[in-house]
């Protein structure tokens, strides 16, 4: 019965095998969920999925496979509300509480309930807005939409208000990742997790499980063995445009200044304005008063580093091209001078552009740094993301 969802996963670009289909069928027999279809959607999931970048069409071609309950007739909804008494007590348990369920007793319980129901659906033709009888929406009636009731049963609602359906006739629609859109700490996270180097260093924390194994037999009795837990060793100098046209990107760049530095253990971070010029800082309340050279920073991080640029590069071409070009103050070299001195102590460089790629053609200042960069430039979404720590990490 579940081949159709399998094509239709097959057909929305998942690589999924049959290896896959085989564990998601056995953990089924195994009765892993039962009576619970967001448990069933999170199974299958955890199946079929194993790149999160495709969850989004996953949850597209799960509901492509089990739609169609908010376009059945009602006759075919009488028909599929016989269901087992078991899985309704079931249903009970785990969404109602002791005092709901005894209002639900009170009144006749769930064969009174579901029996209502059928009838309801036989009388009633046409959609019914309010009231406290017919199948229809915000009124107090068991069954229907955008309504109260203690004892409802929810139709055709895309989410829960109340909180105080038995059951959910609802086609069920996910929308989440896709390596298209802008992220969240979390997804920027997953993306940054593509440039690690691996090595073991600090006190003798974590279980050597196969040393532990080997000298057990070794020496005839339990030796248990530790070692350096492992972390990523990757160093990153990371620059940060701050003010001015990035401020529609504030929170987004602080998703990823969040995400890198729980990421990575060795992150050095600096602001700046626009384009790299002779001075950084690390404060922006300070901004004018505590400022770094940039020479200063060039010297004390070694070509070991890897060096990420932030930036909508989105300014006066005179602030790359020519001395004095700055909006801020008067700058004795171009900005390009000094990208160009960032390129060649960081051999390994990236920026990565706010700005959706589509649009960077229409804005010259982007080209200029594009070809500064020589095209080391990707856009902040899953898949630029992605792609910028893997050429990173050659």
């Amino acid at each position: 019965m579940f081949l159709p969802f399998f094509e239709n996963l097959r057909q929305a670009g998942l690589p999924v095998s049959l290896r896959e289909y085989l564990t998601f069928l056995e953990a089924m027999n195994r009765n892993i969920v039962l009576y619970d279809v967001e448990g069933f959607y999170y199974l299958a999931r955890s199946a079929m999925v194993k790149d999160e970048r495709l969850i989004d069409r996953f949850d597209r071609a799960f509901a492509a496979s089990f739609e169609g309950l908010d376009q059945i007739s009602a006759e075919d909804v009488v028909d599929a509300v016989d269901l087992p008494k078991e899985w309704l007590e079931k249903m009970a348990e785990k969404f109602l509480s002791p005092e709901e369920k005894a209002e639900i007793e009170a009144l006749g319980g769930f064969d009174k309930l579901m029996e209502t129901l059928k009838e309801r659906l036989k009388e009633q033709q046409g959609r019914h807005q309010g009231g406290n009888k017919w199948v229809g929406t915000a009124g107090t009636s068991p069954f229907g939409a955008y309504g109260y009731n203690p004892e409802g049963v929810r139709i055709g609602q895309n989410e829960s208000r109340h909180q105080r359906a038995v059951k959910v006739w609802d086609k069920r629609e996910f929308r989440n990742l896709d390596d298209t859109v802008e992220l969240g700490t979390r997804n920027i996270k997953v993306a940054l997790k593509r440039l690690r180097q691996w090595a073991r260093d600090g006190a003798n924390e974590e279980l050597d499980l196969e040393g532990t194994i080997r000298a057990t037999a070794e020496h005839g009795y339990l030796d248990v063995q530790t070692r350096p837990e492992r972390r990523n060793a990757v160093k990153v100098v990371l620059f940060l445009d701050v003010g001015g046209s990035m401020d529609p990107h504030i929170k987004l760049v602080e998703e990823l200044f969040s995400a890198a530095r729980a990421e990575f253990k060795h992150l050095e971070y600096y602001y700046f304005h626009n384009c790299l010029y002779e001075g950084v800082w690390r404060d922006n309340s300070r901004r004018w008063n505590e400022q770094i050279p940039t020479d200063e920073v060039l010297r004390t991080y070694g070509p070991d580093y890897k060096c990420i640029f932030v930036g909508d590069a989105s300014m006066s071409p005179y602030e790359i091209a020519y001395p004095g070009g700055a909006n801020e103050h008067w700058n004795a070299e171009a900005g390009q001078v000094w990208l160009e001195r960032a390129r060649t102590q960081w051999p390994d460089h990236l920026w990565i552009n706010p700005v959706m790629e589509r649009s960077w053609p229409y804005t010259q200042s982007i080209q200029m740094i594009r070809d500064i960069f020589e095209d080391s430039m990707v856009p902040m979404t899953l898949e630029g993301l992605d792609r910028g720590m893997r050429d990173l990490a050659r």
